[in-house]
């Protein structure tokens, strides 16, 4: 209980050090500490899970920087023609995408209980929701222009 209550207050009191900081790796292994302590993982779960975990994550990235390139890559004065083809491209990532979820969540099932696949989710989210919140109190007040 203690050691949890240790890691919660580091987690929080470096979230924000490490967001000024914008550096990925500090920010990413706060997130490691978070999900590990969320998914209460016991070492050998923890061996498995995190080669299938840090493999979907970079997957997960080229198939968002594929969707990034193709977004920009619609011209502004778009014919019906390349309407339909871009459709096409979107339409194919968003499988993509959701076939790349299917293959995690099929093998995280070999090393997790559905409970814990469920707790990822959430951890995942809480933590996006953390920066979040960290990024909104760190910038209150400035003006958008």
């Amino acid at each position: 209980m203690k050691t949890t209550y240790i890691l919660l207050f580091s987690l929080l009191f470096s979230l924000n050090t490490f967001a000024q900081d914008h550096d990925k790796e500090k920010v990413r292994a706060l997130k490691v500490a978070h999900i590990t302590e969320q998914l209460e993982l016991t070492a050998k779960e923890a061996q498995e899970f995190w080669p299938i975990y840090n493999a979907n994550l970079e997957a997960y990235d080229k198939l968002y920087n594929k969707s990034k390139e193709a977004r920009k890559a619609i011209p502004e004065n778009v014919t019906e023609t390349e309407a339909k083809e871009h459709l096409e491209i979107r339409l194919k990532l968003y499988e993509d995408k959701y076939k790349l979820q299917r293959d995690y969540y099929a093998k995280l099932s070999k090393v997790l209980s559905s409970k814990k696949i469920l707790k990822l989710i959430e951890a995942d989210r809480s933590f996006k929701h953390k920066m979040i919140e960290q990024f909104k109190q760190r910038h209150k007040g400035e003006k958008r222009n």
